[in-house]
C-alpha cells in the first residue's frame, strides 16, 4: 500500500440518465458544484462530461465544457480531467478538441474499441423523464465505440502537443497490449497511467480475481506504471478498496456508480467521495491532495491550463 492514494470524482459520465436518479447533475453550474463538493470531500480529481443543460442528454460541446471547467479552477485548484470520447460520427480532431482546446492537465484516452452497451438497463424502468432516454440506451446494442491504432497515434501526437497526460481507460485486457504498443512504438513516453474500468456490458466483468490479473498483466507488458480503478455499478466500493490495498488509487462518482449503499441513493458526488476517504484512512492511507497528485502522475501544473 501507499501512504497517499488519488481519489477521483467521475461528476456525470454519459452513461445514466436523469430517469435514474434525481440527483445525477445536469447542467454546467451543477456540475461544476459537485466537482466543488468532491474536492472538498478530499477528491485531487475531478473527471467531466457535459451535459444539454435543458435535456440532461450526454454532449460534446466544448462551450459547456468551457463553462464547467472554468467554474471549477475559480473555486479549487482540483485536477481537472477532461472527457476525450466524443460522440458518434465526430472525427478525431472533434473528439480530441477539449485538448487542444483546453489544455487540459490530465484527459482520458480510451485504449481500444469496445462494445459499449447500456441497453440492458431498459427494462428496469416503465417510465422517461425524456424522449431521448430510452432510444439513448437501446442505440447501444447495436453500437461500438471506436478507438483505432490510428486513432490512438493521432491521439497521442495531440496529447504531447498540448502538455496533456493521457490517463490510459483499459476496459478489457487486450488494451494493456495496446498501450505497450503506444510505449514501444514510441508514441507515449512512460510512465504512463492506467485506469482500469470495469463492469461495462462489453468489457471485463469486476472481480477480485480480474482486477490482480489486470495489474499482473500491465506490469509484466509495461513494467512500472500508475494505475487506479472505477467500476460501474456496486462493486464500485469493493474493488476501489482493494485497488486501494495493492498499491492503486481509486475513482468513484455518480458516472460508475448511483448508490452509496445497497438500497440508498447517493445525493452527491461528495458523499461517496467521503465514504471512500473515510474507507482508506481506516487503512493508513490519506488521500492525496490535488498538489501531491500532481506530483504523483508528474502533471504540468493548473498554470499551464488554457481555461
Amino acid at each position: 500500500m501507499k501512504d497517499k492514494a488519488i481519489i477521483t470524482a467521475a461528476i456525470t459520465g454519459s452513461i445514466h440518465t436523469p430517469t435514474m436518479s434525481p440527483y445525477l447533475p445536469i447542467t454546467p453550474q451543477q456540475i461544476a458544484d459537485e466537482a466543488v463538493r468532491a474536492h472538498e470531500a478530499g477528491a485531487a480529481v475531478c473527471h467531466i462530461h457535459a451535459r444539454n443543460p435543458e435535456t440532461g442528454m450526454p454532449v460534446a460541446d466544448t462551450n459547456l465544457m468551457q463553462q464547467i471547467i472554468t467554474n471549477i479552477k475559480s473555486r479549487c485548484d482540483i485536477v481537472i480531467c477532461i472527457t476525450t470520447g466524443g460522440g458518434l460520427g465526430m472525427t478525431v480532431e472533434q473528439r480530441v478538441a477539449p485538448v487542444t482546446l483546453f489544455k487540459p492537465e490530465l484527459a482520458s484516452f480510451n485504449a481500444g474499441s469496445v462494445n459499449f452497451a447500456l441497453f440492458p438497463v431498459i427494462g428496469r424502468y416503465k417510465e422517461w423523464k425524456f424522449e431521448w432516454e430510452k432510444m439513448y440506451l437501446g442505440m447501444s446494442e447495436d453500437f461500438i465505440f471506436p478507438n483505432t491504432f490510428k486513432t490512438m497515434r493521432e491521439y497521442c501526437g495531440f496529447f504531447e502537443q498540448n502538455g496533456t497526460k493521457p490517463e490510459f481507460e483499459i476496459y478489457d485486457s487486450g488494451m494493456v497490449n495496446n498501450v505497450a504498443y503506444l510505449i514501444q512504438a514510441g508514441h507515449v513516453k512512460k510512465p504512463v497511467y492506467i485506469q482500469f474500468v470495469m463492469g461495462v456490458l462489453g468489457g471485463i466483468t469486476p472481480s477480485s480475481k480480474n482486477l490482480l490479473f489486470l495489474v499482473d498483466y500491465a506490469r509484466e507488458l509495461i513494467g512500472d506504471f500508475e494505475f487506479s480503478v472505477c467500476v460501474a455499478g456496486r462493486a464500485q466500493f469493493p474493488l476501489c478498496t482493494q485497488s486501494l490495498l495493492i498499491g492503486g488509487n481509486c475513482r468513484v462518482g455518480l458516472e460508475d456508480n448511483l448508490f452509496l449503499d445497497k438500497g440508498q441513493m447517493a445525493k452527491s458526488n461528495g458523499e461517496q467521495v467521503a465514504k471512500m476517504v473515510r474507507i482508506a484512512r481506516e487503512l493508513g492511507i490519506e488521500p492525496a491532495t490535488p498538489g501531491e497528485a500532481r506530483k504523483i502522475l508528474g502533471l504540468k501544473g493548473i498554470a499551464q491550463v488554457n481555461y
